[in-house]
């Protein structure tokens, strides 16, 4: 993380008065988003934290600083590492410049709650505290799968002669299907679609019209593969201080918010009438192709997996399948 945005941002937390213990038998916990406060993921969390506040009076409380405003995205994992603040949601992906294994998460096929029984929760935990100094606390976002989205039609899986916005989630499988990938941030994409710039992108199958982009996106390709993966991460230190009754009372809130998680399904359907009814037409191909593009996809996602941390990928791809 660049030192002067470490600098600045402790400053400013202590400067607000932010920091850990509000007395002997009760810690706050200093929380940031990856995500801008509008997200849906954070509308969500808001409720969550109110909560934890309101039950743990004189056990734990969380004090919510923001988004990126507070701390750059793809600087929030390093502010979790280092303790700039002590818990953070985001994505696997944002913080890649902690750790690459971070990304793997995408490539989960069995849902949270089976991760803490079939020991993939405590093989995360492990990976996460040797490398990022990290407690991984829980996943709140699964169920929502990554969409090609393109303003050129196709009737088979080759993105040939597209130009293609994406992120590090799916260059490879982009790459794989022929496509020319371009990365932009996403501010950028609605402009870089209507200019021609690029002929589509990578997307959940939600958040389109937070952004606007249904306005210039003509199809939607299925079926969806990966699965957009956002969770909770605490400073390990930070973690480790904690007595029994404080973390005992933050786990049980943890699996209260991650028995919401079926949220989500629901939140697909809703999304997939609703992209419908703005005029994205989907572009679906028969039973074996499409079974072939979404392994595909896991193909190409655990090849590279495989390439940047063999060892933990290995462990990963036996404990995050089906």
């Amino acid at each position: 993380m660049n030192a002067r945005i470490l600098k600045s941002a402790a400053a400013l937390l202590l400067a607000a008065g932010m920091a850990g213990v509000a007395g002997a038998q009760e810690v706050t916990l200093r929380l940031v988003s990856a995500f801008a406060e509008n997200a849906i993921y954070v509308q969500r969390l808001q409720p969550w934290i109110q909560k934890v506040n309101n039950e743990g009076k004189g056990v734990l409380q969380i004090n919510f600083i923001g988004g990126p405003k507070a701390i750059p995205t793809f600087e929030v994992g390093n502010a979790v590492k280092t303790g700039v603040v002590d818990m953070a949601m985001s994505t696997g992906a944002f913080y890649t410049n902690v750790m690459p294994e971070a990304d793997f998460l995408k490539l989960t096929q069995i849902p949270i709650a089976e991760q803490r029984k079939n020991g993939a929760f405590d093989a995360i935990n492990k990976v996460w505290n040797d490398k990022g100094n990290m407690q991984y606390l829980a996943r709140v976002v699964e169920n929502q799968p990554f969409h090609v989205y393109t303003n050129k039609k196709i009737d088979k899986p080759d993105l040939a002669g597209q130009k293609i916005r994406i992120t590090p989630v799916y260059r490879d499988f982009f790459q794989a299907l022929g496509a020319n990938v371009i990365t932009t941030p996403p501010g950028e994409v609605y402009t870089a679609l209507e200019r021609g710039v690029v002929d589509g992108y990578g997307w959940p199958i939600g958040g389109i019209f937070d952004l606007n982009w249904q306005e210039k996106t003509k199809y939607r390709v299925d079926p969806g593969f990966y699965d957009a993966e956002v969770s909770l991460v605490m400073n390990l230190p930070a973690y480790r201080k904690l007595t029994d009754t404080q973390r005992n009372y933050l786990q049980k809130q943890l699996l209260a918010l991650e028995a919401e998680n079926t949220f989500w399904s629901r939140y697909t359907t809703e999304e997939t009438a609703r992209q419908e009814k703005a005029g994205i037409q989907t572009i679906r191909f028969d039973a074996a192709t499409s079974k072939a593009f979404r392994d595909k996809a896991y193909d190409v996602g655990w090849a590279s997996a495989l390439k940047q941390s063999p060892e933990v990928a290995g462990r990963f791809k036996t404990l995050f399948s089906k």
